[in-house]
């Protein structure tokens, strides 16, 4: 079973990746700038519904993985801190965008924006990529019920997702007017945002390192 502690700094890890600019978090926010927070919402039960199929696929998946190769769960960790350290890059390299920019989209019909959420997700290499390289770094063989403590972190992920993403679809033209009159403040928060992610690549690698 996981510890509080693990499920707390899982949680914060979601977080800051839920905050670093990605096609849900653009298609979401560009949804409720465009035809209203509602739009947005909509856009955004299709999303979570995405995130069903990768969890569904990687607990599965995981669990075969993890029992038939023993190498395969230092592998996938030492991969998982490898991704944290491109997202730390991504969100500090020059040139970044802001998904809170004015964008000019067509209104689409709500069973279009959700599935349009959906497939946006689903078909994301990007997020397979998070949920199978970033997953093990929490999953604990020896102590069983792999599938449970898989579901329980796809929960946690899923349950920060929906909020932290709700709450920037029902704010998103006000945010977008603060980031044009605080261009500042954006850069600021690339660089924190780069900075942890980053130092918990690091701590990755470490216990990595520590456990061979």
């Amino acid at each position: 079973m996981l510890m509080p502690q693990e499920v707390l700094l899982f949680a914060l890890a979601a977080l800051l990746l839920v905050l670093t600019p990605g096609p849900n978090m653009i298609y979401c926010v560009s949804r409720s700038l465009t035809q209203g927070p509602a739009a947005g919402l909509l856009s955004l039960t299709g999303v979570l519904a995405g995130f069903g199929v990768h969890l569904l696929a990687t607990a599965l998946g995981l669990s075969a993985l993890l029992f038939a190769v023993p190498f395969a769960f230092d592998a996938l960790r030492i991969v998982g801190a490898v991704y944290l350290l491109w997202l730390a890059w991504q969100a500090v390299r020059p040139g970044g965008a802001t998904p809170f920019a004015p964008r000019a989209l067509p209104h689409d019909s709500p069973r279009k924006l959700w599935l349009m959420g959906f497939l946006t997700n689903a078909l994301n290499p990007k997020v397979a990529m998070f949920y199978v390289s970033f997953f093990p770094q929490f999953l604990h063989p020896e102590r069983g019920h792999l599938l449970l403590q898989t579901f329980t972190l796809g929960a946690v992920q899923i349950t920060v997702s929906a909020l932290v993403n709700a709450l920037l679809v029902l704010f998103a033209a006000r945010i977008s007017l603060f980031l044009v009159r605080s261009p500042g403040w954006m850069r600021a928060q690339r660089y924190v945002m780069g900075t942890v992610l980053g130092l918990l690549a690091l701590r990755m690698l470490s216990e990595k390192k520590a456990a061979a």
